[in-house]
C-alpha cells in the first residue's frame, strides 16, 4: 500500500514545473510504481495558454477548482470546464487550455508517465519508460 500526500511531494523531483511557466504538476503515482497509470494534481495558471497533444498517452482530466476554456484544435470546438467537469483525450486530440482563473485538476495518464516529462515544441510528452 502506498500513502502519499501532496505535501509530501512539494519541492521534490515529483513536483514538476513546466519550462513554459504555464503550469506545475505534482506527480502522485508514477510509472515506477508499476500500476499501469500515473496520477497527478496539476495547476494551470490564470491568463496563460497551453497547447498540448498527447500523441503517446491517453489522459483523463477532472477539474476540481477554477475555470478554463478547452479548445479541440482539430475541430475548433470549445468547451467550458469548471469544477466537477471531466474531459477524456481518448483520441489523442490536439487541444489548448486557457484558464480564466488558476485551474486545478486531477489527471490520469496511460501509459503512466515517469515524472520527467514536459511538453516538447509540439505539445507532446515523450514516451519515457522506467528501467527494470
Amino acid at each position: 500500500m502506498i500513502v502519499r500526500s501532496l505535501q509530501d511531494i512539494e519541492n521534490t523531483d515529483r513536483h514538476v514545473k513546466a519550462r513554459s511557466g504555464t503550469w506545475e504538476s505534482k506527480r502522485i503515482v508514477l510509472a515506477k510504481e508499476r500500476v499501469g497509470f500515473s496520477l497527478h494534481e496539476t495547476v494551470l495558471y490564470a491568463g496563460t495558454e497551453t497547447s498540448m497533444w498527447y500523441a503517446n498517452h491517453i489522459e483523463a482530466v477532472l477539474c476540481v477548482e477554477g475555470e478554463a476554456e478547452l479548445t479541440d484544435d482539430e475541430t475548433g470546438e470549445k468547451h467550458w470546464i469548471s469544477p466537477g467537469t471531466m474531459y477524456l483525450l481518448d483520441g489523442h486530440e490536439r487541444h489548448t487550455l486557457r484558464p480564466r482563473t488558476d485551474f486545478r485538476c486531477v489527471c490520469v495518464f496511460n501509459p503512466p508517465v515517469t515524472g520527467r516529462e514536459d511538453h516538447d515544441e509540439n505539445g507532446v510528452y515523450p514516451l519515457l519508460t522506467e528501467e527494470g
